[in-house]
């Protein structure tokens, strides 16, 4: 805490500039009387590394952090992490300080899981073609398994990273099918869920990862990109009749569950929805 009426959190990561996560951190305090400060930490931009600025923020006063690309992975080592599945993705992107050392979760993984069920309630997910495997990628794919995926289908044009991926889903939830390739096209066929975890797509990355074409027969749609909202990707599955689940609702709840961690304490879930589209569209 900077003072007594104050909570510090943060956010580390590469290419943050645009993140919404402190206006959702400061309406979340908001709501509960409380001052929030919510800083950007740049390792490159601070002239440190990501463990000086972990270290730093671990001393500094700070009651937690969000970590983002490229570190969510990096930072697992060095914490506490109790949800098994979470410990098998083996990537973390929300970190509480206790006094008997860091905590990590990954609220990714939670969040997906939220936007799948506002969207879709208990429906089920079908077989999934999930395209990228990075590290909002491992969250997504490991709540794939929680809402009880039959199979899936990663793509990712360094197979390596998808092979990884595979063993870690296989070992962690053997009755899921997983296969990996490098063609989204291919795999797509009799897909019922499309996934798109790449950053293709967001401002910077226009176009699509799966052309319209192969999204015939699909049931269900996600896209992790939330700038824009409306990716070419999520249109093209809405024009053919999808549902879709925009990755603004992963953001959403990836923050009413870090903000859980962080402060314990309660959210209006609705006004903040509407707070935030109200920020976003001044």
């Amino acid at each position: 805490m900077t003072d007594s009426d104050t909570l510090l959190l943060g956010l580390i990561g590469d290419n943050i500039a645009r993140s919404r996560a402190p206006v959702l951190h400061r309406l979340a305090g908001a709501q509960n009387g409380i001052a929030v400060q919510y800083d950007r930490l740049v390792p490159r931009d601070l002239g440190e590394d990501f463990e000086q600025v972990f270290d730093r923020c671990a001393a500094g006063g700070y009651r937690g952090i969000n970590v983002t690309y490229p570190y969510k992975e990096r930072v697992t080592a060095r914490l506490r992490v109790d949800d098994p599945l979470v410990r098998a993705m083996g990537a973390c992107n929300t970190v509480i300080f206790e006094p008997d050392g860091p905590r990590g979760f990954n609220t990714d993984f939670s969040g997906f899981i939220a936007a799948y069920e506002r969207m879709r309630g208990k429906a089920p997910t079908g077989a999934v073609l999930m395209i990228g495997t990075g590290g909002v990628g491992r969250a997504v794919a490991f709540g794939l398994a929680r809402l009880g995926a039959p199979e899936l289908r990663l793509v990712d044009r360094d197979l390596a990273k998808a092979e990884a991926l595979a063993e870690a889903l296989r070992e962690a939830a053997p009755e899921m099918k997983v296969v990996t390739g490098t063609d989204a096209t291919a795999l797509a066929a009799g897909a019922g869920g499309l996934v798109n975890c790449t950053p293709v797509g967001m401002v910077g990355y226009e176009g699509t990862p799966l052309p319209r074409a192969a999204m015939a027969g699909a049931v269900w749609a996600f896209d992790a990109v939330y700038t824009p909202v409306d990716t070419q990707f999520l249109t093209d599955a809405g024009a053919e009749g999808l549902d879709v689940i925009s990755g603004w609702e992963l953001f959403f709840y990836q923050g009413v569950h870090a903000w859980a961690h962080f402060a314990g304490l309660p959210l209006d879930e609705p006004a903040l929805r509407a707070a935030l589209q109200a920020e976003d569209a001044a």
